[in-house]
């Protein structure tokens, strides 16, 4: 099967097209078919050899943790999916991810892909919606009627975040450029900040929660936006400063996501309720060169949605 690969650490330059191995389901595995994947920021920063330390892995990688398509082989064990079966799944983290036209994915990490949803809007969802609703629920322990600031809502996992927060019956408040505004109020949002004409931090106060997806002087500036003794900072971009969330008397916590069949199964059944939806911003063919102009958008850090790839 063709999949693009990296072979070193480093650019754009150093994804390759290279044939390899269609992959044996282990006993408790399937096998799916790619029809679609997406880009997420993890690809390019591992790509670039920044999280090295923590995957210790031999080359050639396959990069890529998104998966949507068909199941063609079952591993021994598995009961609950036959071959045709329509899924989508966030893989373990491994060295073979979903820049592949096949990859094998443990059986739990699967959901069903509802009729009414495409395999381009499958693949948006994955490692992007699990991160929202992890974020939210499991760390964030988001309730009713709670005010949430979401940082970045335009982004691939802020479009998520949104439509889940309001879906929880929270008061959702986000920063995007103008250019975006109009997007985000028709997925939820009650309040948009223009963050380049306006400093989120002299407007807001008493946030219940606050969802960081940018880190540095945007995460220190969300402390002082949020709510002494019962306010909390959940942050995806490494260990947040305990020191300043002391400072303020709320709580941080910085979290890694955990990949979720059942958490994902939920996600599925509100996309096909239409209470949550896809915002894919471009798509890509499944080619070298497909993937090389993908990471480039993706480090702009300026793309709406998600960048999905199409094979």
């Amino acid at each position: 099967m063709k999949a693009v690969v990296i072979n070193q650490y480093g650019s754009k330059e150093e994804l390759v097209e290279q044939e390899v191995n269609i992959p044996n389901p282990e006993a408790n595995q399937v096998v799916v078919k790619l029809e679609a994947t997406s880009i997420n920021p993890i690809d390019w920063k591992l790509r670039e050899g920044y999280l090295k330390e923590m995957f210790d892995w031999e080359f050639p990688i396959i990069l890529g943790w998104d998966a949507a398509g068909v199941i063609t082989d079952i591993g021994s064990n598995v009961t609950k999916w036959k071959v045709g079966d329509r899924v989508f799944s966030r893989p373990e983290t491994t060295r073979f991810g979903t820049y592949a036209e096949y990859t094998a994915v443990d059986e739990h990490l699967l959901a069903k892909l509802p009729d009414s949803i495409s395999y381009e809007e499958a693949a948006a969802v994955p490692l992007a919606g699990l991160t929202a609703w992890q974020a939210l629920f499991t760390h964030g322990h988001l309730k009713e009627g709670e005010t949430v600031l979401i940082h970045a809502g335009a982004g691939g996992v802020g479009i998520y975040a949104i439509q889940l927060a309001k879906y929880a019956g929270a008061h959702v408040v986000t920063t995007a450029s103008e250019k975006n505004h109009e997007l985000l109020y028709s997925l939820g949002a009650d309040q948009v900040i223009n963050y380049k004409k306006e400093n989120f931090e002299e407007i807001l106060k008493d946030i219940d929660l606050v969802f960081d997806t940018m880190g540095g002087q945007v995460a220190e500036n969300s402390y002082k936006v949020l709510k002494p003794n019962t306010g909390r900072l959940i942050t995806i971009v490494g260990e947040p400063n305990h020191d300043t969330a002391q400072s303020h008397n709320v709580s941080a916590k910085g979290i890694w996501l955990q990949p979720d069949g059942d958490q994902l199964q939920r996600i599925a059944d509100l996309m096909e309720e239409k209470k949550i939806k896809s915002i894919v911003g471009a798509t890509f063919p499944f080619s070298r060169q497909g993937i090389y102009d993908a990471h480039a958008l993706s480090e702009t850090h300026h793309a709406v949605g998600k960048i999905v790839i199409t094979f």
